[in-house]
């Protein structure tokens, strides 16, 4: 049976930090699985590491956050960085963790870190379940090499993030500390695991055809039209209002998304950044996205209230407790990060609202630059503004 144990602390001294939230989180656990691990990145992760490693020697994964993090006792951060930890034990669980650095080809680093995965969990099988964190850069081609190794394995997670879109993310697999990579936890399990993945946005009736890209993630045109000057007639704004950064959070309430083959998911593709660089053919407006599309399909305008972004995560919660044929022990909560910068300190409603909808499950909510999921019959895929909510049972 399943059981699982939240820690966390914002000690002044980062080794302590490291120490309090693990000694909280291992607390009358015996046959610890897998610590989750989520700091800020403002803290030296390999001295918070070394923390946790003088309370605990199973084994870990986890990444930076953005701005903070959310434990059953609230929204958590501070100055002095922070540290949340959940921990899962089970006797007849065994999870395989592994990472590897970012290199040129990140398929291929994705079959590496499948195939040493399988081999730390001393299995010859794939998993019934995976984690997954990567920096926000090549996550779809680091997906396709697991997937290479292990078939389509349901999965969740997200990328490490940072609080200012500055390269400052960091991952974290065992007692390996890197910037740029992927890292992975494959779960051999019996017991049920759900994920609910979604951006919880209605459609609109603004919708085209991308007719142009640039290296996966610059968006040129739309219908024939430079894609900012598209999304800014959608928004009904001027392009000139949209360039650079800006766009980032203006484009939270009204993203952008890709529907899958059967209609059964919407995936998020957050404009991020407005470009007037020449690189596009069309003109020089582009758009740069979180994630990738590809020329000849359709892609639309969503778009959401405050209010919809607020109730969002409990909604999501109560979806994937509804899915559930068990009692829940954990669940992992991956939130956007750019949805929580915008909310800024609503972000506190957002965690009373996950606190009630929890009912007492121990649980974590870091705050992502990038989501990964799947829904109803589709294939795993990486989004970005988007909530990756997972409920593990008792058994």
């Amino acid at each position: 049976m399943l059981k699982s144990k939240v820690g966390y602390s914002t000690n002044e001294d980062e080794r302590l930090q490291g120490v309090e939230a693990a000694t909280d989180s291992t607390k009358s656990l015996e046959n610890i699985a897998l610590n989750i691990l989520f700091l800020s990145c403002r803290n030296d992760a390999k001295k918070v590491l070394k923390g946790v490693r003088e309370v605990t020697n199973t084994p870990i994964i986890g990444c930076t956050s953005c701005e903070g993090i959310i434990t059953p006792d609230g929204y958590l951060t501070s100055e002095n960085g922070y540290v949340g930890m959940l921990s899962l034990s089970d006797k007849d669980m065994v999870v395989g963790v592994a990472a590897h650095e970012g290199g040129k080809d990140a398929r291929l680093i994705g079959r590496k870190v499948a195939i040493e995965a399988v081999e730390n969990a001393k299995s010859t099988r794939a998993p019934a379940y995976f984690y997954m964190i990567a920096s926000p850069k090549e996550e779809e081609a680091y997906l396709m090499g697991i997937q290479d190794v292990i078939g389509r394995v349901p999965m969740f997670g997200g990328s490490a993030a940072d609080n200012t879109v500055n390269n400052e993310w960091k991952i974290i697999c065992n007692d390996k500390v890197i910037s740029d990579g992927v890292a992975v936890a494959f779960f051999y399990t019996d017991n049920e695991i759900e994920t609910t993945f979604t951006g919880a946005y209605k459609e609109t009736d603004n919708m085209g055809l991308i007719t142009e890209v640039k290296d996966h993630r610059n968006l040129v045109s739309i219908d024939g039209i430079s894609a900012l000057k598209k999304y800014a007639q959608w928004s009904e704004v001027s392009p000139k209002t949209l360039r650079g950064e800006t766009l980032l959070m203006d484009s939270v309430k009204k993203p952008l998304g890709i529907k899958d083959p059967l209609g059964n998911l919407t995936v998020i593709r957050h404009p991020m950044y407005g470009e007037d660089n020449g690189t596009a053919t069309i003109n020089d407006d582009t758009i740069m996205l979180g994630n990738n599309v590809v020329e000849g399909t359709a892609i639309i305008q969503l778009e959401a209230t405050d209010n919809e972004i607020i109730n969002a995560p409990a909604d999501a919660l109560r979806e994937v407790k509804k899915k559930m044929y068990v009692e829940p022990a954990a669940y992992i909560l991956i939130h956007d990060g750019a949805r929580k910068m915008y909310l800024k300190d609503k972000i506190e409603e957002v965690a009373n609202q996950v606190i009630k909808e929890a009912k007492g499950v121990p649980f974590i909510m870091p705050f992502t630059f990038g989501e990964y999921g799947y829904g109803e019959h589709s294939s795993n895929i990486c989004g970005g503004l988007m909530l990756s909510f997972t409920a593990i049972g008792k058994n």
